[in-house]
């Protein structure tokens, strides 16, 4: 079994910095990439920032500039450092791990909780 545990959301107010956390446990074989997606009310869920071990990475165009991923290998642990935050961001933020358990022949999605941001003033 795999888990993934958030921790950081919160409130905050415009122009404010969060930073969240997720850590990975389990049987974990290996790890695809780890990265963070979020739902508004009313809205789909969205892809905010994926990471890769090589470094790879990907950010929604609204974040860039503004939010900062990375990832602690040794740690099975990603971050999402979140800084100059607007009444957008507000949404749940999930958790996503790409991975793959000892004795699977194939990787999964893994999702955590979720965590609430909420930005306002």
């Amino acid at each position: 079994q795999v888990q993934l545990v958030e921790s950081g959301g919160g409130l905050v107010q415009p122009g404010g910095s969060l930073r969240l956390s997720c850590a990975a446990s389990g049987s974990i074989f290996s790890i695809s990439a780890m990265g963070w997606y979020r739902q508004a009310p009313g809205k789909q869920r969205e892809l905010v920032a994926i990471r890769a071990p090589d470094a790879s990475t990907n950010y929604t165009d609204s974040v860039k500039g503004r939010f900062a991923i990375s990832l602690d290998m040794g740690k099975n642990t990603v971050y999402l450092q979140m800084n100059n935050l607007k009444p957008e961001d507000t949404a749940v933020y999930y958790c996503n791990a790409v991975l793959r358990e000892f004795y699977s022949a194939y990787d999964d999605d893994y999702w955590g909780q979720g965590t609430q941001v909420t930005v306002s003033s």
